[in-house]
């Protein structure tokens, strides 16, 4: 047994120095327990910075270094060989090993994946694309200052009461004539102009579930209108004698899209065929054309009647010769949604400009010949109609979801020119005046407004009754409000 040490014992028991216990105290206890929880966190042993992660599972070698020892291996004591590693070095790339000087080159990353992820299967659209994209283009601050006045409010104002609010037909024609063609509903109504006067012309009552679902004036002359009906029909109608002259057959569902090329006149169907009729003869059925599988919504001749273009809710566009055989020259499906609008260039040939519903909300310019796409804006909403200039490389567009305007752009430059707000809802037609000074937009509002937006500063007609509201009624009368 050892000796007691009475120096010991004298310390102890003198007050002078300070008695240490040998328990810690209870904030030394919780402190040593946190540090060890945050030490097994980070796979430290030695207590090191919270802040600062393990290394010892890093391949130092494809990591950024600098200096003559870049490319030098680690002593195999130091490299951890634990499945992370190992999985880690699988997937990444030798390939992103660089020298300080490669660091700044904009291209240079620290890690890069061998596999890509996985491309979407064919045919894939992102159904939440229209809720969570964000328009990229120019905003209305950003308006370049037109060479000209444009008028922001129309000049005029018609009621159309019971204008269907359907994105697939199209309701709208003005003639050579100056006669402006309004279908609602189940009637036809006819305003004229140059008096100011309203007439219903026809009116589709055998069936109380039949309406009119598109109108189109013939070109030249401007004296007989193609009326397409719900009831799968296209009635020919001579509006001077006030009589309905033919009736062609040949789709099995509603004809909602219209166009003339002289004596041939183009149907689209729900029942997704084109039919081209030769009103001259008995058998008006020329060309019956498959090609969409869904309902044809849009339908546009070039001014030199050589192509006919062809839209529809399958999300494409078709391009026809005159001369084929009901075979598209070109099918372009670069559209995501519904192609309804459909305007060739006045200025330069084979020049098409077509543009797509919600989903997509693109104008996209088209080359006829070659099937190329020149240039795609986005919009920022869905697109209905379409209309160039007659005096300047212009093209004017109407939209829906969710700014309910009309855009006037310059092309080629796409820079938004003017933007004519107005309607409540969407604007779904759209219909230039022959002589290009009026450009009548009809919209779901259950309004027409005229627009003086095209005409130059010499060809610009100030109209007296510039700002006045009428209705059209069933009796056909002009009532100011």
């Amino acid at each position: 047994m050892a000796a007691f040490d009475t120096t010991d014992f004298e310390n102890m028991m003198s007050l002078s120095t300070d008695v240490k216990s040998v328990a810690q105290t209870r904030w030394e206890r919780k402190q040593r327990q946190q540090q060890s929880l945050v030490n097994q966190s980070f796979g430290t042993e030695n207590g090191s910075d919270r802040f600062i992660p393990n290394r010892s599972g890093m391949d130092h070698s494809l990591s950024l270094c600098g200096g003559d020892d870049c490319n030098s291996s680690m002593n195999e004591s130091q490299v951890d060989n634990s499945d992370y590693a190992k999985l880690l070095a699988a997937n990444t790339s030798a390939d992103n090993v660089c020298n300080i000087s490669d660091f700044n080159k904009s291209s240079s990353r620290i890690l890069a994946f061998k596999n890509k992820a996985p491309a979407p299967k064919e045919g894939y659209q992102n159904s939440l694309k229209v809720l969570y994209s964000q328009y990229n283009g120019k905003k209305s601050s950003d308006l370049i200052k037109p060479s000209r006045h444009i008028a922001s409010a129309p000049v005029r104002i018609l009621d159309a009461p019971d204008m269907l609010d359907d994105y697939y037909l199209n309701l709208l024609s003005w003639s050579s004539s100056n006669v402006l063609a309004v279908a609602l509903s189940q009637s036809v109504y006819l305003w004229d102009a140059a008096t100011g006067g309203i007439n219903e012309l026809m009116t589709v009552d055998e069936n109380p579930e039949d309406y009119v679902s598109s109108v189109s004036w013939i070109q030249q002359g401007g004296s007989h209108l193609a009326i397409g009906t719900a009831n799968n029909t296209v009635q020919l109608w001579d509006v001077q004698a006030g009589k309905q002259v033919r009736s062609l057959d040949g789709h099995s569902s509603r004809v909602g899209a219209l166009a003339w090329n002289n004596h041939i006149l183009t149907s689209g169907s729900r029942d997704t065929t084109i039919i081209n009729h030769d009103v001259r003869i008995q058998n008006h059925v020329v060309t019956t054309m498959r090609n969409h599988s869904q309902e044809v919504c849009g339908l546009s001749w070039s001014p030199d009647g050589q192509y006919l273009a062809s839209g529809a809710n399958d999300n494409t566009l078709c391009i026809f010769d005159q001369a084929t055989s009901g075979q598209p020259r070109h099918v372009l499906s670069d559209h995501q949604a519904a192609v309804k609008a459909l305007a060739w260039s006045p200025h330069e040939r084979n020049l098409l400009a077509s543009g797509g519903g919600t989903a997509d909300r693109c104008i996209k310019f088209w080359n006829a010949q070659s099937g190329s796409l020149i240039n795609s804006i986005d919009t920022g909403s869905q697109v209905c109609a379409l209309q160039w200039s007659p005096y300047e490389k212009e093209l004017l567009s109407s939209h829906g979801y969710a700014e309910n305007q009309l855009c006037l752009w310059k092309y080629p430059t796409m820079a938004r020119v003017k933007e004519l707000r107005g309607h409540t809802s969407r604007v779904l037609h759209m219909a230039t005046s022959p002589d290009g000074s009026l450009v009548c937009s009809g919209a779901a509002d259950e309004t027409l407004r005229f627009w003086n937006v095209f005409a130059a500063e010499g060809k610009r007609k100030q109209e007296s009754s510039s700002g006045v509201s009428a209705s059209l009624s069933k009796s056909g009368s002009l009532k100011i409000r």
